[in-house]
């Protein structure tokens, strides 16, 4: 059977059959997506994270379709139905459809009306009708009355419905139906009598109909939620007349009385079982589609998210900004260590502005800070303009840092195991100071979905998004590797190999014995087995250890390789790492042997250019527009600067200054044609955007990137 599903693995990830199998083996033995991707090139033919991801999601898929067939197979073995025929066709079949299909006729139903005729004994009737060569049926009827049966006319509505039961079972029918939602269904919406004003924000669906293969992601995950919260009626519907048509060509074989009858059963079987029915699949097949979409698109970005520029080790002083309850300041140390907090009233009502800006540089002064870090939420354009106009001691950059989540962090027990002392308005400001420091440290402690860069998040598939964004959060924290001896609990959790267990066993012995100074110290973790370590050293980072290459991504297994190489050039491994020309000397192919090749080498020396740099980019100090303050300040045609602050599948939110984002939509995104917003926007980019249009009173603005550099 695995070789089965390796092969249908290879076949829907069009990944040759011999990658698939070895990547499942390693998969099997316990590594990791990010391990595999990373360090075992060699085995799986170079394949990357999306596609490893793929072949995992595909081994679930298929090896769970396994179970349903062995719980089918035993139900109908059960029920003495089992036929060698019937089991061939479900042991050889690997469509979820199709299998369902196969499993209808034998499936345990509740009561019927097609049960109750087969208990009142009017199959053979149904079976006689079926032949459609009784040229009387309603005289061959008066057999049947008898019992429960009181006349000729119960007698054949009792057949009919046993025969539309049939029809609704028949693989054939249900296919043909299938055939007939997918080529020609329309989504159709309307506003429940009454909802109008409860409903308003749904205004555009009150009167909807689209085809439905034309329909968006966002436009059914939209329709659904009108749904859900009574506001809107949604049907999925084919054209009706053609489909019957052809059920009836498929069923109705002759002229007589009998096949006028069996007409009438078909055209109730497709009325009340077999549209609702295919109607129901493709209810929850265009919403998973949606979900689908969606899900992408919010992991795309929070991706892109997670790997923000960071600052880097910096001293900052972190505010969350407010009027009347004051800008909460906290100044943190290079690590990120709270050493003070106090509250300033610059804005109204107080309106301290001398008073809080001598505090604010005294600050600067005496902690020695070199960024400043403004929450983007409630009073951040005011704050950052009092902020700019303060002179200090030293060179400060000033950073607007987006805060959604932060007041979810502030209050969440991780916040409270970190500053168990401190209310949760000190806890997000120190939330924002560390997001500009290390955005990924920071935001792995937020349940993603809380950081506001989704797309209907609340309305997908909860456990496919929360596999999704986990994945996520695994995939750029490994990238981008941490520092063993400063990363908290949190961000070690997703270290490949570690999880909570591992990561809290890390920061107790550090808290106890202090710093590591060698990854092979790691072992003395307790539950830090062979295997684990092997799946997390790579990704963790030793600064100033006794070896330099535990403070780079090669790995512990490959350290031989580079002392080799260091003993070939009469060097030490520093003088390796430093001496550029002298790796240049080096001849790769001397180095492969069973399981080391050159994809490994490859990286390894590109490793030792530049052990232990973060891969993310430089942080880039962005000014919005000073004279527009609010949305009234806007006008059409008015060209501004911008940060992209959410990626939809129909275009992006730009942060303009004001209270409100602008919508960039995907039409509007580039002079060419724009299939994924993506292809030219990414979180937090710094973008030009035209002024389209300004709508008062519905607080929406439309902006355009066409003809704009970035």
């Amino acid at each position: 059977m695995n070789s089965i599903i390796n092969t249908l693995i290879s076949q829907a990830s069009q990944i040759p059959a011999g990658q698939v199998e070895k990547t499942i083996a390693l998969l099997t033995e316990g590594a990791t997506i990010p391990f595999i991707s990373r360090y075992r090139k060699e085995v799986t033919g170079g394949l990357d994270e999306v596609q490893i991801s793929q072949i995992k999601d595909l081994l679930d898929k298929f090896t769970e379709l396994e179970k349903r067939k062995e719980t089918i197979l035993h139900s109908i073995e059960e029920q003495g139905k089992l036929t060698p025929e019937l089991k061939k066709r479900i042991e050889e079949s690997w469509d979820s459809t199709e299998l369902e299909d196969l499993y209808l006729p034998y499936k345990p139903k509740r009561v019927t009306r097609a049960e109750i005729a087969r208990k009142k004994g009017l199959e053979p009737l149904a079976k006689i009708l079926m032949m459609q060569n009784e040229a009387d049926p309603k005289n061959r009827a008066y057999a049947f009355v008898q019992g429960e049966v009181k006349n000729t006319g119960d007698a054949l509505q009792g057949a009919c419905d046993i025969i539309a039961e049939w029809v609704n079972e028949n693989e054939g029918a249900r296919h043909s139906v299938r055939n007939s939602f997918t080529h020609t269904a329309t989504i159709t919406a309307k506003v429940i009598k009454g909802k109008e004003e409860e409903g308003a924000k749904y205004k555009d669906y009150f009167a909807f109909s689209e085809p439905l293969k034309r329909a968006s992601s966002h436009r059914i995950l939209a329709l659904r939620r009108g749904e859900a919260e009574g506001i809107l009626r949604v049907t999925i519907s084919p054209e009706t007349e053609p489909t019957v048509e052809r059920l009836k060509n498929r069923f109705v074989k002759g002229q007589n009385a009998s096949s006028l009858l069996v007409e009438e059963a078909v055209e109730d079987a497709y009325k009340r079982l077999l549209k609702p029915s295919i109607e129901t699949e493709f209810t929850h097949l265009s919403k998973a589609k949606a979900d689908e979409e969606a899900i992408r698109v919010f992991a795309e970005n929070l991706r892109q998210l997670l790997l923000a520029a960071p600052l880097g080790q910096k001293r900052v002083l972190g505010i969350d900004p407010g009027y009347r309850t004051g800008c909460k300041l906290v100044c943190l140390d290079s690590q990120g260590n709270l050493l003070h907090n106090e509250t300033i009233y610059p804005h109204p009502p107080q309106q301290e502005k001398t008073k809080a800006a001598a505090k604010v540089a005294h600050l600067v002064e005496t902690y020695a800070i070199e960024a400043i870090a403004i929450g983007n939420g409630t009073a951040s354009r005011e704050t950052e303009q009092f902020i700019t106009q303060i002179r200090y001691d030293r060179k400060v950059q000033v950073f607007v840092v987006s805060e959604n989540g932060a007041s979810i962090y502030s209050a969440s027990k991780i916040a409270r195991e970190e500053f168990p002392t401190y209310d949760v308005t000190v806890r997000g400001a120190i939330s924002i100071g560390r997001r500009l420091m290390d955005p990924l440290a920071e935001l792995v402690k937020i349940d993603p979905k809380s950081i506001g860069v989704g797309q209907y998040q609340h309305d997908v598939d909860q456990p496919a998004l929360k596999k999704s964004l986990d994945q996520t959060v695994e995939s750029c924290v490994n990238l981008v590797g941490v520092n063993v001896n400063t990363a908290s609990k949190h961000l070690l959790t997703y270290i490949s190999g570690l999880g909570p267990a591992l990561a809290q066993n890390i920061v107790t012995y550090r808290s106890e014995n202090g710093p590591f100074h060698s990854r092979r110290e790691l072992l003395k973790v307790p539950r830090m087995g062979e295997k684990a370590f092997e799946q997390s050293a790579g990704f963790l980072r030793i600064q100033g250890g006794k070896n330099p290459l535990d403070n780079s991504a090669v790995h512990p297994e490959s350290y031989v390789i580079v002392e080799q190489m260091a003993k070939d050039l009469q060097c030490s491994v520093t003088d390796l790492i430093n001496d550029k020309e002298r790796k240049k000397k080096l001849k790769l192919e001397n180095y492969t042997n069973a399981k080391v090749g050159m994809p490994t080498l490859l990286d390894i020396m590109e490793e030792l250019d530049k052990p232990g740099r973060d891969p993310r980019q430089a942080i880039q100090v962005f000014a919005f527009d000073p004279t527009i303050k609010t949305i009234e300040n806007l006008h059409e045609g008015i060209v501004l600067p911008g940060i992209v602050t959410n990626i939809t599948n129909f275009g992006c939110f730009v942060d303009i200054g004001i209270k409100e984002n602008g919508l960039v939509h995907i039409s509007e995104l580039a002079d060419r044609f724009i299939s994924d917003p993506t292809q030219v926007v990414s979180i937090h980019q710094h973008v030009k955007v035209k002024v389209l249009s300004v709508d008062l009173v519905r607080k929406r603005v439309q902006l355009s990137m066409k003809g704009l550099s970035s």
